[in-house]
């Protein structure tokens, strides 16, 4: 099979028929062999419906639906494990996104080399709101993941090389970062493809200011593990060693500064007399403490067994964990 669209959803019904119909059309026309999987995300609107009626339809079109809203990160995780295209293509539900990026999107990828490619919205039809954060958020991105070519993380609409979303597990509101997942993982050639972004015909948007706060707390927690999750002793080691160092250095200036004083018959007091020294101590425990706190609940998450099952209502064309 040539492509896969994964396509994450939440209350889009009106949007769908129009979108299954540019999708068909765009694939017949440049003789792709393909499948779009649907995954709603426990919309409460019509949308299961509209994908059932689609289905029977279209052979090539399947569904997969949530019980509950989980969000568009395991929406696209469950997507990635049933897609079987070579070329898996994302995008968003509310024609926002064109399905005539897929054949250069999928040239770039199977002629170019690229392992994976992301969309750029050069020109956005969203608000100052939203534009004027976006672009904070893609130049912090872009300098801590080190991927300098990539103008526009969040875009909806990639394209992958299949072994790329086997090999990559996406949680949490990890999507936004799947290119850097995608470089911590081995897939180093990450290229960029201008698109064209169109004004929302349906319904309104389903991310608010908060999006970006969370986005800063993952791109930490990101460079962090990436960093130093298979080799914590590096960071923690080398802090404590300052740390301590630091501490061990002060005890001696402060020893020899009341011996001096003794010796010399000046007025001294004991360090333990000095409020500045536990305000100090108990801001350095308590800052190393939520640090390691953070972190340890990290890897808990990053490692326990049920971070990426959710429960799936029904499978329409697909099987599970194909």
């Amino acid at each position: 099979m040539d492509i896969s669209v994964v396509i994450p959803l939440y209350n889009e019904a009106e949007s769908l028929p129009e979108l299954a119909a540019w999708i068909e059309r765009v694939m017949t026309d440049h003789d792709f062999t393909y499948e779009v999987i649907f995954v709603d995300d426990g919309s409460t609107d019509d949308s299961w419906k509209v994908i059932r009626d689609l289905t029977k339809k279209n052979p090539a079109l399947h569904g997969i639906s949530f019980r509950r809203n989980y969000g568009k990160s395991p929406a696209l995780n469950t997507g990635f494990k049933a897609a079987q295209g070579d070329v898996v293509i994302t995008m968003d539900a509310d024609l926002q996104d064109s399905p005539d990026e897929i054949p250069e999107l999928y040239r770039m990828v199977m002629t170019d080399g690229y392992d994976l490619v992301s969309g750029w919205k050069r020109k956005r039809y969203d608000p100052l709101s939203k534009t004027i954060p976006t672009k904070l958020f893609n130049a912090t991105a872009r300098k801590v993941s080190g991927i300098k070519n990539l103008h526009d993380f969040n875009c909806g609409l990639k394209a992958y090389r299949k072994d790329v979303v086997k090999h990559i597990e996406v949680y949490g509101d990890m999507h936004r970062y799947i290119p850097y997942l995608a470089k911590n993982a081995g897939f180093s050639r990450i290229g960029e493809k201008e698109v064209h972004h169109q004004a929302r015909k349906y319904g309104v948007t389903k991310f608010g200011l908060d999006r970006f706060v969370n986005g800063y707390l993952d791109l930490a927690t990101l460079w962090f593990t990436g960093k130093f999750g298979a080799k914590p002793m590096h960071f923690f080691g080398l802090l404590g060693s300052l740390m301590f160092i630091i501490g061990f250095i002060a005890v001696m200036v402060v020893g020899f500064g009341k011996l001096w004083d003794m010796a010399h018959g000046n007025p001294y007091i004991l360090v333990t007399d000095s409020p500045y020294f536990y305000l100090s101590l108990t801001m350095m425990l308590l800052g190393t403490m939520l640090f390691l706190t953070g972190f340890i609940g990290e890897l808990i998450v990053r490692n326990a067994p049920g971070r990426n099952h959710y429960e799936i209502k029904e499978w329409l064309g697909v099987k599970e964990n194909e």
